[in-house]
């Protein structure tokens, strides 16, 4: 585990379909919250760097997603907004008020899904490097795409795999570590692995197409780097950025993970808008 982890306290949720394992540091339950929430295969730590800025200043949360690293065995049949309501009863149940869900890729889309759900809870919004959940943003290959990319997974060699798994999305030496350390969970089951991003990419996919507006109520701010290669995630932030006017950060020499390629900036920009708030 860890030294972020350390030096929170773990707790477990029991669900029906498994435990979710989670880590905060929430002395002031009335203050903001920062709620980290990782992106598909990745755990708590895609977030040391932000636990290591915030922790002692604001309360601070995260978790491994349900069916990712410590949040394992899980029964893969869920969907993208019971994993909203599964971090809402956490959320609830620890006493946290005012929530600012910080959410990379995946971690966004689960943000995106709190919002539809939950729209009076959100204190704020940060997407980091994740993409609009409304349908209209997305190609019908698009969709396809993510409904086959576990056959896809499954049959890639596991050493290719992790390497372009790894490279792909940071570009920093440390992202790039992490990613691979963070991978290295699912070493030797890579059918674990492929289960889980098919998985992932397929709630997705429902979600999107179940066509609902997962409207930002809050104040909000998007975050991408201008090295993100990781699908279409800058056009969509454009396109994002374009239709709603939430204000679109742009992160220089940073991949699909840009708050492990440039943490310094990222914090950054976190602390100026919850300063905001």
């Amino acid at each position: 585990m860890n030294l972020n982890a350390n030096i929170m306290m773990e707790k477990v949720y029991h669900t029906d379909h498994g435990p979710i394992h989670y880590w905060l540091d929430v002395p002031e339950r009335s203050h903001l919250t920062l709620v980290f929430l990782p992106g598909l295969t990745a755990d708590h730590r895609l977030f040391d760097k932000q636990i290591e800025c915030f922790r002692g200043r604001y309360n601070v949360f995260t978790w491994d997603a349900p069916g990712h690293a410590a949040s394992w065995p899980f029964r893969l049949d869920f969907s993208l907004l019971d994993k909203a309501r599964w971090l809402e009863t956490i959320l609830k149940s620890e006493g946290i008020q005012r929530p600012v869900i910080i959410g990379q890729s995946m971690g966004g889309y689960v943000g995106q899904a709190y919002a539809q759900l939950y729209p009076e809870r959100l204190a704020g919004f940060v997407s980091i490097d994740s993409a609009p959940l409304q349908r209209k943003y997305i190609t019908r290959a698009e969709l396809w795409m993510l409904r086959n990319t576990e056959t896809m997974y499954y049959w890639y060699p596991w050493k290719a795999l992790l390497r372009s798994g790894s490279n792909g999305v940071a570009t920093s030496e440390y992202g790039r570590k992490l990613m691979r350390d963070m991978m290295m969970v699912y070493d030797g089951d890579k059918k674990r692995y492929s289960r889980l991003a098919g998985h992932g990419f397929r709630i997705l996919a429902d979600a999107m197409e179940a066509d609902l507006p997962y409207e930002i109520k809050c104040p909000a701010m998007l975050i991408c780097g201008k090295q993100d290669h990781a699908g279409s995630c800058i056009r969509y932030n454009k396109a994002w950025h374009r239709n709603t006017g939430i204000p679109l950060k742009w992160i220089d020499g940073a991949g699909h993970n840009s708050n492990t390629d440039n943490p310094d900036t990222v914090n950054a920009l976190i602390e100026e808008f919850i300063q905001t708030l």
